[in-house]
């Protein structure tokens, strides 16, 4: 289900609330580059984090954790963040979005995970985008999914290090757009799984599954479809703060996000004709089964009409009385009679191709 984080009515704008169950203490780490040096550094404080602050290299500010509210105040002062934008940070059923500031970008974007069983975990990622600087702020403090860039950085290959925070920013939102696609694939094996089990056997559990898989899928499309806004916002960008060899990267992360919400509109296709196969199988068998019944029970119908006549206690002394009664071969005869009977109504029901 869709998470609802929101404040009794009559808050005043900008009021800064830590989400429920985030840790108390976010780690706090400054990532300083250019082409010719590297530095990776762990603080625990942000007057420490700030004294380190060099203007001439691209400053990567990662909070991993929403639990410090001041943390937040300050980072926001230090850099001219909006008030706003910070309240948007702690809502964690933020809508994907991008918003244009004078002096910076706020990007919201987010990460999904592998689904384990019937859950799906998808956590919000916070960028502020500035002209030397790049603050992401991670929901979960316990995940760090940016240790592969920060090797990338540290090695040195590729233009990373040799371009803004801008290229930066476009590293870690095509990471986040990444991630939805090994989710995919697995939702993808799982509904090819149910439409042979469909095709097969339908039983209630596969109904289950199939509504499992529609759920993520609405997810997905939940999580994917607003990035197309926001790479839209920065390949048209009019600040400055993307630089043109950037926008030939954000190009193909557009790509990429238009694959995804294709393949989710034809997987959500896909299970609604799924959806209809299971309901027309189920149908089907129940068809089946009264048909089967039915056959079994117009043959039994003239087999009880003979029982019910030859079971009648009549009078053997009176001429009137059935002649197969006295038959030495009344018994043997009763159930070839009814042999032939069902015989001929068998090949009967097989000529109007009502037995298969």
């Amino acid at each position: 289900m869709i998470r609802f984080n929101y404040k009794p009515p009559g808050t005043p704008p900008a009021t800064l609330q830590a989400p429920e169950g985030t840790s108390a203490r976010p780690t706090l780490r400054l990532v300083q580059f250019d082409a010719e040096t590297f530095t990776d550094e762990t603080y625990d404080s942000f007057e420490g984090l700030c004294a380190r602050f060099d203007p001439a290299k691209v400053n990567w500010i990662d909070i991993d954790g929403l639990g410090d509210i001041e943390l937040l105040e300050k980072t926001a002062e230090r850099f001219g963040l909006h008030p706003l934008a910070i309240e948007d940070v702690l809502n964690t059923a933020q809508r994907p979005k991008i918003e244009s500031f004078e002096s910076h970008y706020f990007i919201v974007s987010c990460f999904v995970y592998p689904h384990e069983g019937d859950e799906l975990r998808i956590e919000q990622l916070s960028l502020f985008l500035g002209p030397n600087f790049l603050v992401t702020i991670q929901e979960d403090g316990d995940l760090d999914v940016f240790e592969k860039i920060r090797t990338r950085l540290r090695v040195g290959r590729g233009v990373a290090r040799r371009s803004g925070p801008d290229y930066l920013a476009y590293t870690l939102l095509d990471a986040a757009v990444d991630s939805i696609f090994p989710v995919l694939e697995s939702v993808g094996d799982s509904i090819e799984d149910i439409e042979e089990e469909l095709l097969e056997k339908p039983r209630s559990d596969t109904l289950h599954r199939l509504y499992e898989a529609k759920r993520i899928l609405l997810a997905l499309r939940r999580a994917a479809w607003p990035h197309r806004e926001i790479f839209n916002s920065l390949l048209r960008d009019e600040t400055g703060l993307i630089a043109r060899g950037t926008q030939w990267f954000l190009r193909d992360c557009y790509d990429h996000i238009t694959q995804i919400i294709d393949i989710i509109e034809s997987y959500r296709d896909l299970s609604a004709g799924l959806m209809d196969l299971y309901l027309s199988s189920v149908g089907f068998r129940t068809n089946e089964i009264i048909r089967v019944l039915t056959i079994v029970s117009v043959l039994f119908i003239p087999l009880t009409f003979l029982a019910g006549v030859f079971g009648m206690n009549f009078n053997t002394d009176s001429p009137l009385n059935m002649p197969e009664l006295r038959w030495p071969f009344g018994y043997i005869g009763f159930w070839a009679a009814c042999a032939m009977l069902i015989v001929s109504m068998l090949a009967f029901f097989k000529h109007k191709g009502w037995l298969k």
